[in-house]
């Protein structure tokens, strides 16, 4: 027994560590009910096995690792004018009387909190924070479809009961945030499970937007979600480096690059991205195309 509640314990202060990125061992003794020395034994243990990084009255997580899944919370405060642009500018890709999926994430749901007035629009999602602040908004010609599944730290529906909610749906955009994105490895995350449920939205729509800013860029997360060429557009923001841009425009279709206004670079060092005419006849620059009003060719 007393094994067994060591092992519980670390299990706990592991899942504070993730959601958090930090702990103290003060914190962790008070809400653990356990001795301050105790908690530091357990910080031993988690990390020799180098599951977390022992500090100076606590631990932090390993932002290497591809377990590493911070809350929601946690997330929120991280490039946080980024993701303001990044939202603004995915927000002019979004056309009102549409059908639109958007999954779990901080950035998703800075574009969701710039949705509350678009008329006509139908949102699926799997992300709590992102249901919420357009439920709230009480807009009568929005609906709003929240998945069933398993809630995990960043406060996405995951898991069999997600995918299966999905597999019956059709959309016209699925606007994806990521935990990484590694010419490799594509895009990531740290939960297997929200892995399997965004390759269940991605195939619900006919197009795909991933919204990620350039820290995102060289992240591996445990588990692939797309290769990047599965994107059509990327929104990200002007740090990523020219060498990142050159790949990333060499692999998806359009790249656009969010300036801390919210509005789009006007060139970019690669030969794709916003500008490059396509092969339909159109022209990206700043938002939809021009003729944004045609059918979207369906990704399946």
């Amino acid at each position: 027994m007393p094994d067994m509640l060591a092992r519980q314990r670390q299990t706990l202060i592991l899942t504070r560590v993730r959601e958090d990125g930090g702990v103290r061992v003060a914190d962790l003794a008070r809400d653990l009910g356990v001795s301050d020395m105790t908690v530091r034994r357990d910080l031993e243990i988690l990390h020799n096995r180098g599951l977390l990084e022992k500090v100076h009255g606590g631990a932090t997580s390993l932002p290497g690792s591809a377990l590493f899944e911070p809350g929601f919370a946690a997330k929120s405060s991280l490039q946080e004018p980024e993701k303001e642009a990044i939202a603004s500018a995915a927000m002019s890709l979004v056309l009102p009387g549409t059908a639109i999926g958007i999954s779990a994430g901080t950035t998703t749901y800075a574009l969701a909190r710039r949705l509350v007035d678009m008329p006509g629009l139908t949102v699926v999602t799997n992300s709590v924070p992102v249901a919420d602040v357009l439920h709230r908004a009480g807009r009568g010609d929005q609906t709003i479809i929240l998945t069933g599944g398993v809630r995990t730290p960043s406060d996405a529906l995951v898991g069999p009961f997600a995918v299966a909610a999905l597999r019956t749906m059709h959309l016209d955009q699925v606007f994806m945030g990521v935990h990484g994105m590694d010419p490799r490895s594509g895009y990531t995350t740290p939960n297997v499970l929200e892995a399997d449920t965004d390759r269940a939205l991605i195939a619900s729509g006919r197009r795909l937007v991933v919204v990620a800013d350039s820290s995102k860029w060289g992240v591996i997360g445990i588990s692939s979600i797309a290769r990047l060429d599965e994107a059509d557009t990327l929104v990200t923001d002007s740090g990523l480096s020219a060498a990142a841009r050159a790949i990333a425009s060499e692999a998806v279709r359009e790249v656009l690059i969010a300036t801390d206004d919210g509005s789009l670079e006007d060139e970019l060092e690669a030969d794709a991205g916003p500008g490059a005419d396509h092969a339909d006849g159109t022209t990206i620059r700043g938002g939809a195309p021009a003729d944004a009003e045609a059918p979207v060719e369906s990704r399946r």
